[in-house]
């Protein structure tokens, strides 16, 4: 326990954990806020449709997390490989173990803490989001009754746990691809490849890359990525929501096995 509080703690007086937390929030609050700011309610266009989709109540709660997934996903990848890569830059992986902490268990422990940390990222961003599409609507003289819709208000705590859960593997990903190169910067370098990959190929080679895991965080709750498309023509395959949430599940524990190993197995004093 002392071990998992420690990690929090220096993740907490990190710079980058809260850089990016402040940069998504901002980037997603913004987007809703210049939605609201530009749209044309008198427009038929698809664009005017999905940019009142986004601002419009109850709906809005929906977009706001599929914004989070998926720009979300990004900032996640980015951020875990960057905790497992300083492990190796720092030396603070070689340092621990020299103090006797079992290598597998200091790097699980430290991207427990990482989990943490995302559940309070993940409300924060969501209520900024919420925030901007409300300011949105205002702006652009959408009707904010739906706000206020308890069904929507009901289902958003599993919404939000859903998207934890997502991110969080998104986030144990990079981890373990960190921890393999053994850098911040390959860690981050290919991570952020790998994602932008898997948009790129779900255009080309869908059933694929459904399975991977930023594609499938994009799919764990009903109307993510492909209903905006649907919007403006473009259908996209993805997974359903249940099986998107099982392949998920199995991406992070696959990450962390991964990681567990290859601590246990490299020789730390490169």
């Amino acid at each position: 326990m002392r071990l998992f509080v420690s990690r929090l703690d220096m993740l907490l007086r990190r710079a980058a954990t809260w850089v990016l937390l402040a940069a998504l929030a901002i980037i997603i609050g913004l987007v809703f806020i210049s939605v609201g700011a530009f749209s044309d309610q008198g427009a038929l266009t698809p664009a005017s449709l999905m940019a009142t989709m986004m601002i419009r109540f109850p709906g809005a709660y929906d977009q706001t997390i599929s914004f989070l997934l998926g720009l979300g996903g990004l900032f996640a990848v980015v951020y875990g490989a960057s905790v497992a890569g300083s492990e190796w830059t720092w030396g603070t992986l070689k340092f621990a173990t020299t103090r006797g902490q079992r290598r597998s268990a200091y790097m699980l422990l430290t991207f427990a803490a990482v989990g943490l940390l995302i559940v309070f990222a993940v409300i924060i961003v969501f209520a900024v989001g919420v925030a901007g599409a409300l300011i949105g609507s205002v702006i652009a003289g959408v009707p904010t009754d739906g706000i206020a819709d308890r069904d929507a208000l009901a289902d958003l705590p599993t919404l939000l746990g859903r998207a934890w859960l997502a991110i969080t593997a998104e986030a144990a990903v990079g981890f373990a691809i960190a921890t393999l190169a053994r850098s911040q910067l390959a860690g981050i370098g290919a991570g952020i490849a790998l994602y932008f990959g898997g948009q790129f190929l779900q255009l080309l080679l869908p059933s694929a890359v459904m399975w991977w895991p930023f594609n499938a965080a994009n799919a764990v709750v009903a109307g993510g990525t492909s209903s905006q498309l649907a919007v403006i023509g473009m259908n996209m395959e993805q997974l359903e929501p249940n099986p998107a949430l099982g392949v998920v599940a199995l991406w992070l524990i696959g990450s962390m096995i991964v990681t567990a190993v290859y601590v246990e197995r490299s020789d730390i004093a490169q």
